[in-house]
């Protein structure tokens, strides 16, 4: 694609068209899920009927599904621009593959008493509970990182304050479900690394608004999920690769021998799901300029990614110059022009005198979708002492959206104050 046209964005998008009693409707529930383009349908389609075979045969089934699952970690390797394609691999989804990670590196590690684990007040729970169900079976000790309920961002010395010779673990999010805020990973991982412990980053926030670059943050682990970036429900894992290699996984028997990424992919990896995952990381790069076929490129992936940016920028300032006038509306998150480069287009709101689950059904009778509650993203959500009055009211713009949509939904938001 030559320029970012968000009219030819949106024609490859086949949910966008659908109408409900002649009411279009307005996606902003990305944050939880963004729509599917036709090209992630078409791969999944063409899996199924093509490639629908168990690995290691000698019969072409097996053959085109071999092809399929090389090209599909090939592309996740230049996703995260990770060093190789055996430091990547498929899961089930970012929650199930941090369960299961967990449980590795408590083994690997040989976690016990005394030990320490750091996680952070702004994660979604997926980044969370599984640390605590270590802790709490290894009697290891949970420390805090507290952000600031005021910038909604962490101290610069947030990390310092907890790290000791005793941490084994920092659990982070590059981006939150919650604030949106975009915490500083590198640095983050860099401080981890110096105290002897191993950095573990949510980036399933993240993944659909900006590049990531494993190699630059120095992340010993990295993980998202493709459907939050117009891909299939699936989970994508970068881990560096001499840790993978002496790792302990709970696997079966004959994977093992083959290491990663057979180690920790558990089970038969589902063809569709894998095509999908692939088919999304090109429909990114189709909205950037450079070198079209396979093996993707990195630098056209990274292009893309940058065209979305740059329409999503421009729909944030105009969603938050909005919001911030409409009388009884509080924006959870960064609000300052100049700072919206240090957060993504998720954006939690309150509203005085209303309940956020009641805001979300009026605006669902309106044809216009949003989450509200908490989003399993519990640790926020009680920091700023929003439970009590429901949680949050949760706006989520990914680059098919329209200046015209933004424009709806504040209308619809004033009617409501």
């Amino acid at each position: 694609m030559t320029g970012f046209s968000i009219a030819g964005v949106r024609a490859q998008f086949p949910a966008l068209s659908i109408t409900d009693d002649g009411k279009s409707r307005i996606y902003l529930d990305n944050p939880a899920g963004t729509q599917v383009p036709q090209h992630v349908i078409d791969r999944a389609t063409r899996a199924m009927i093509e490639q629908n075979a168990n690995l290691g045969g000698a019969f072409v089934t097996s053959e085109k599904a071999l092809a399929l699952f090389d090209e599909a970690h090939e592309a996740a390797a230049q996703f995260y621009n990770a060093p190789a394609t055996t430091d990547v691999f498929y899961g089930a989804n970012m929650t199930t593959i941090t369960l299961a990670m967990s449980r590795n590196l408590q083994k690997t590690l040989a976690l016990s008493e005394g030990d320490e684990i750091v996680l952070s007040r702004m994660d979604h729970d997926a980044n969370v509970a599984p640390w605590l169900l270590v802790a709490a079976d290894t009697g290891a000790t949970v420390k805090w990182l507290d952000f600031d309920t005021d910038t909604f961002e962490f101290p610069d010395d947030a990390l310092d304050k907890v790290l000791s010779d005793k941490t084994k673990i920092v659990a982070v999010s590059y981006a939150s479900n919650c604030t949106g805020t975009i915490n500083d990973v590198k640095s983050m991982c860099s401080k981890a690394r110096s105290a002897g412990a191993i950095s573990y980053v949510d980036a399933v926030q993240f993944a659909p608004h900006g590049v990531i670059d494993v190699q630059d943050i120095g992340c010993d682990f990295l993980v998202s999920s493709a459907y939050k970036f117009f891909g299939p429900h699936q989970g994508i894992m970068y881990g560096r690769g001499d840790l993978l290699e002496s790792m302990f996984s709970y696997q079966v028997r004959p994977p093992l021998e083959y290491g990663s990424p057979a180690k920790f992919e558990t089970g038969t990896a589902p063809r569709e799901t894998l095509a999908a995952s692939l088919g999304a990381i090109e429909y990114i790069a189709s909205l950037g300029d450079g070198d079209t076929g396979l093996p993707l490129s990195r630098n056209r992936i990274a292009s893309g990614m940058h065209a979305a940016m740059g329409h999503e920028m421009a729909l944030t300032r105009q969603m938050i110059g909005g919001l911030t006038s409409i009388k009884g509306v509080k924006v959870r998150g960064i609000t300052s022009d100049n700072a919206l480069a240090r957060r993504v287009p998720t954006v939690s709101i309150t509203m005085d005198g209303k309940n956020p689950e009641d805001m979300a059904k009026s605006l669902a009778d309106k044809n216009t979708f949003l989450w509200s509650g908490h989003n399993y993203a519990l640790e926020p959500i009680n920091h700023m002492d929003l439970m009590k009055d429901g949680g949050v009211l949760r706006i989520g713009l990914a680059h098919y959206n329209t200046a015209e949509e933004v424009d709806t939904l504040l209308e619809q938001l004033e009617d409501l104050a």
